[in-house]
């Protein structure tokens, strides 16, 4: 199991408000310079793509404004895991020729120095104690409405609602991993509003037990839990 280190340069002390957009965006960008049917694989808008990757970013010092971040120094990590090995190793040779390309950013350019591949250590337990990196964002959908409503931890149904979810992106990826005792309990559970390519939606940060199949929860480790993990959301570190 590993994951992806990612060290950016700004030619600014400031990142765009809705980063998730710009890191979409570079992702799109690299995944193009692996080959047209690598990007197809993922991005191509005929087809209904389930991504199996998710992200996090450090942010020194970051002070959030209305419009922009403000960082202590011009620079950030990115985590980047993928429940897939084939594709990441994808993405870490996409990454390798994304390097030291200024990508540009709103009144300011971000450019990759520096990629290495971290080892993961496997989680044999069918309890963890993680952090959520990214926000965890929890989907209830409502047919009749054709609305969605992203529940907090404090919701009574949060942890029915991420059951569902989960159980969802198994089928939609044909993966058999058993959901028998699967839940969520917080233990420190804070609300973000997280801006998502236009919109305000409630997510959250914190620290939590996650219950179930270790071979599940390997799985939700590397792909992110919830949804939209494709986007950054959802990415977790083991903390015991």
């Amino acid at each position: 199991m590993f994951q992806l280190k990612l060290h950016f340069s700004l030619d600014n002390n400031f990142l765009p408000r809705e980063m998730e957009r710009l890191l979409v965006s570079f992702l799109k960008a690299s995944a193009q310079k692996e080959g047209q049917d690598f990007y197809d694989s993922l991005f191509d808008k005929s087809r209904s793509i389930i991504k199996t990757y998710t992200f996090s970013c450090f942010l020194p010092g970051a002070s959030f404004q209305k419009e922009r971040i403000e960082l202590a120094q011009p620079g950030f990590i990115m985590l980047f895991s993928d429940a897939d090995l084939e594709e990441l190793i994808h993405f870490y040779n996409a990454f390798l020729k994304m390097k030291f390309i200024s990508y540009p950013v709103e009144k300011n350019a971000m450019t990759l120095t520096w990629v290495s591949m971290q080892k993961l250590k496997e989680i044999k337990d069918s309890e963890v104690v993680v952090k959520m990196l990214s926000p965890l964002l929890v989907r209830q959908h409502d047919a009749q409405t054709n609305r969605d409503r992203y529940c907090l931890y404090s919701d009574t149904d949060f942890s029915d609602v991420l059951f569902k979810n989960t159980a969802y992106l198994l089928e939609k990826l044909n993966l058999s991993y058993s959901m028998e005792g699967f839940s969520i309990q917080p233990i420190k559970g804070k609300k973000v509003v997280v801006p998502a390519f236009g919109r305000l939606l409630d997510g959250n940060l914190g620290i939590y037990k996650l219950t179930g199949h270790p071979e599940l929860l390997n799985f939700l480790y590397l792909a992110g839990a919830g949804s939209r993990c494709g986007e950054g959301h959802g990415k977790m570190e083991v903390i015991l």
